[in-house]
C-alpha cells in the first residue's frame, strides 16, 4: 500500500514537473475562453456633477453595465467618491437578478458631496481590484466623471499631491493589467478631457464622452464588448408609429452564452419576444432577463437557440428607437505549438489554430463559416509586424510561416467574424539560438568520454525539481482552499451603546484567505481590520490571525491571536478598535 502512496506522489511530481514546463502559451491557452469579469465602477458625486452630469447620465450607465453582466458569476464593486470615498462596495458576485437590482437600487441612494479629487476615486477602485479580484477572471475599472479636481482649500491636499497619487494608481493599473475606460460627462462643456484620455490611454483601456443618456448603450455596449473581444452589432434604427414593428435577431450558433439587445428611445418603449420556431416568449422568464430604465430598455437572452429571433418593438410615434447586439461566446482560440523546437533560417513551421470551448476543440463547421483568420508575425528585435493569412477548412485555421532570418520572432493567430474576435496567446520562435550555435568552433576539448558528471547533476537537479514542485502543490492547495458557512457581524459604538444590525457575509465565494476588512465592505472607518486575517481551517474550522493592534476577545477575555487561533462553528469573537472607539461581533454559523 506505502509503494502505491508513493508511486502516486510521483507520479503527481512529475506530472506537475512538466506543467511548469510547459511553454507559457500552452498553459495560458487552458483558459482562453474564461468570459468572465471583476468590473469596478467609479463615480464622481461631487458638486460640479450637479451642471455636468444633470440628468444623472452616470447612476444610467453604472445600471445599464449591471444589467449586461452575466449572471454566470461576474463580480462587479464601486466607488463614489468626492475629494474622499463617500460609498463604496467590495466586489460582489453576481448570481441573481435580485442581485442586480439591490446593486441597481444601491445606486439611487448616491448623495453628492463639496469637492473633487479624481486621484481619491480610481487608487480606491486598484485597491478593491486588489483586494478581490479572481485569476480566472478579467479586470477593469470604468470611471465617470467630468474630468476636473476641485480640492478643499482648508484641507493640506494640493494638486501636487493629487497628480503623484493618480499616477502611482496608473502605474498599478498598468502593472497589474487593470483597463480604465473613462466616460467623460460633458453637459455643461467644462469637461477636461486631458487627464480621462491620459487614464484611459496610458492602460489600455477607452475614452468617450457623452451629453445624453442616448449615447449610453453605444458606450456600454463598446467597453463590455471590448473587454471580452467581442463586437458591437448594430441591429437596426427605427422610428416609431406607435404599432408594434418587427425587428429579427439572428443567433449564428450555439455557442452563444448571452445576447444583450439594448433598446433606446426618449419614451418608454414596450417590446414582444418570439423563438425561432414562432412562439411567444415570455419577457421577463428563466432564459429571458428584462429590465428597463428612462434611458435605455435591455433585453438578455440566456443559452437562446440558434437561429432568427423576433422581437417587436412599439415607440411613441415619431421617436427615434435604436436597437444595438453584443453576444457573449463560450468559445476561445488555441495555436497548437509547433512539433519542433529548434529553428534557423529557411525552416517552414506548420500552422494549425482551432476554436476551443471548456479547453475542448470545437466541432462545428457553421462556426468556421463566416470567419477569417490570420498569422501575425511579431520581430521582436524591431518590434515590426507582418500578416500571413490563414486557411479556413471548417474545421480549423492552417498555413505554413517559413523563417526569414535567424531571428526571434513571436507568433498568434487572430480570428474573427461580424460578431466578435479571438486571439491566441503568442508563441516565441527562437531562430537566433541555433544560428548562434552552428557559428560556434568546435572545440577539442568537446570531444570527452561519457559525462558522467553531468548526468550526475541532472539527477540532483531533478531531484529538487520534483521538491519544489511538492513545495509549490502545496501552496497552490492552501491557497486555493475554499470558506464554508458565513460569518455575522455586527458593530458597537462603545461611546453611545448603538448597534447596527447583524449583517449576514457568506464566505464560499472566497478561497485562501480573506481580510475581515473586506466583510466590513473596505470602509475607510475600519481599515484597522486590514491586520485581521481569515484562513479555512480543518474540519469545517477557522483560523483567525491578527498582526495589528487591534484587541480580540474571546468569552470576554483578550486572546493572542498573532500566530492564530481556531474558530468553530457558533464561536463568538468580539475584535476592539483603538482609532476608532467601536468593536465588532464575529459569529460563526455553519
Amino acid at each position: 500500500m506505502k509503494v502505491h502512496k508513493y508511486a502516486a506522489f510521483f507520479l503527481l511530481c512529475l506530472l506537475l514537473l512538466s506543467s511548469l514546463l510547459l511553454p507559457d502559451s500552452a498553459a495560458a491557452n487552458i483558459a482562453a475562453d474564461a468570459q468572465k469579469m471583476d468590473a469596478v465602477l467609479v463615480v464622481d458625486v461631487s458638486n460640479s456633477m450637479k451642471d455636468s452630469d444633470k440628468n444623472k447620465i452616470s447612476n444610467e450607465a453604472m445600471k445599464m453595465f449591471i444589467d449586461m453582466l452575466s449572471k454566470n458569476g461576474d463580480k462587479v464593486g464601486m466607488v463614489a467618491y468626492t475629494d474622499q470615498i463617500i460609498r463604496e462596495k467590495a466586489l460582489m458576485k453576481i448570481g441573481s437578478d435580485d442581485d442586480k437590482n439591490d446593486f441597481k437600487k444601491y445606486i439611487d441612494t448616491l448623495s453628492l458631496g463639496a469637492y473633487t479629487d479624481i486621484a481619491v476615486g480610481v487608487s480606491e477602485a486598484v485597491k478593491i481590484l486588489d483586494a478581490g479580484k479572481e485569476a480566472d477572471h478579467t479586470p477593469l475599472i470604468i470611471l465617470l466623471t467630468d474630468g476636473n479636481n476641485y480640492l478643499n482649500p482648508n484641507s493640506d491636499r494640493t494638486e501636487e499631491l493629487s497628480d503623484k497619487e493618480l499616477n502611482e494608481a496608473i502605474r498599478q493599473s498598468k502593472a497589474e493589467g487593470y483597463p480604465i475606460y473613462t466616460i467623460g460627462l460633458n453637459a455643461d462643456g467644462t469637461l477636461n478631457k486631458t487627464i480621462l484620455e491620459k487614464l484611459s490611454g496610458e492602460t489600455g483601456g477607452k475614452f468617450f464622452t457623452t451629453t445624453t443618456a442616448d449615447d449610453l448603450p453605444r458606450i456600454l455596449s463598446e467597453i463590455f464588448a471590448n473587454h471580452l473581444k467581442l463586437k458591437v452589432i448594430p441591429i437596426t434604427n427605427l422610428t416609431g408609429n406607435g404599432q408594434f414593428q418587427d425587428v429579427t435577431i439572428e443567433i449564428p450558433n450555439s455557442s452563444v452564452m448571452e445576447a444583450n439587445i439594448s433598446i433606446t428611445s426618449g419614451n418608454p418603449i414596450e417590446a414582444k419576444l418570439f423563438s425561432p420556431d414562432g412562439k411567444e416568449v415570455e419577457i421577463p422568464s428563466n432564459d429571458v432577463y428584462y429590465s428597463k430604465s428612462k434611458a435605455y430598455s435591455l433585453i438578455k437572452l440566456i443559452k437562446p437557440k440558434s437561429g432568427n429571433w423576433k422581437v417587436q418593438v412599439k415607440g411613441v410615434q415619431k421617436d427615434k428607437i435604436d436597437i444595438n447586439m453584443v453576444f457573449n461566446y463560450d468559445l476561445g482560440l488555441r495555436l497548437e505549438e509547433p512539433a519542433k523546437s529548434n529553428y534557423k533560417k529557411g525552416d517552414m513551421i506548420e500552422i494549425l489554430s482551432f476554436l476551443e470551448s471548456n479547453g475542448q476543440k470545437v466541432n462545428s463547421p457553421e462556426l468556421y463559416q463566416s470567419m477569417n483568420a490570420k498569422l501575425i508575425v511579431s520581430d521582436t528585435a524591431s518590434n515590426t509586424k507582418s500578416e500571413l493569412s490563414l486557411t479556413n477548412d471548417g474545421k480549423s485555421f492552417h498555413g505554413e510561416f517559413t523563417i526569414p532570418e535567424d531571428k526571434k520572432y513571436e507568433l498568434k493567430v487572430v480570428a474573427e467574424d461580424n460578431s466578435f474576435y479571438r486571439e491566441t496567446d503568442p508563441f516565441i520562435i527562437d531562430a537566433s539560438v541555433m544560428a548562434a550555435a552552428s557559428a560556434a568552433p568546435e572545440k577539442e576539448g568537446n570531444k570527452k568520454d561519457f559525462p558522467w558528471v553531468l548526468y550526475v547533476l541532472i539527477g540532483i537537479g531533478v531531484i529538487l525539481l520534483l521538491i519544489l514542485a511538492f513545495y509549490i502543490l502545496a501552496l497552490i492547495k492552501k491557497a486555493n482552499k475554499g470558506f464554508i458557512g458565513q460569518i455575522v457581524v455586527e458593530i458597537r459604538d462603545e461611546n453611545t451603546g448603538e448597534k447596527t444590525t447583524p449583517q449576514y457575509r457568506k464566505l464560499n465565494t472566497f478561497k485562501g484567505k480573506i481580510k475581515l476588512h473586506q466583510l466590513l465592505q473596505l470602509a475607510p472607518e475600519y481599515i484597522e481590520t486590514e491586520s485581521i486575517i481569515l484562513v479555512p481551517g480543518k474540519n469545517d474550522t477557522l483560523t483567525l490571525f491578527n498582526k495589528g493592534d487591534v484587541i480580540i476577545e474571546k468569552a470576554g477575555r483578550a486572546v493572542d491571536a498573532s500566530k492564530g487561533i481556531t474558530i468553530k462553528k457558533n464561536d463568538r469573537l468580539k475584535a476592539k478598535l483603538n482609532k476608532v472607539n467601536k468593536s465588532i461581533s464575529l459569529d460563526y454559523l455553519i
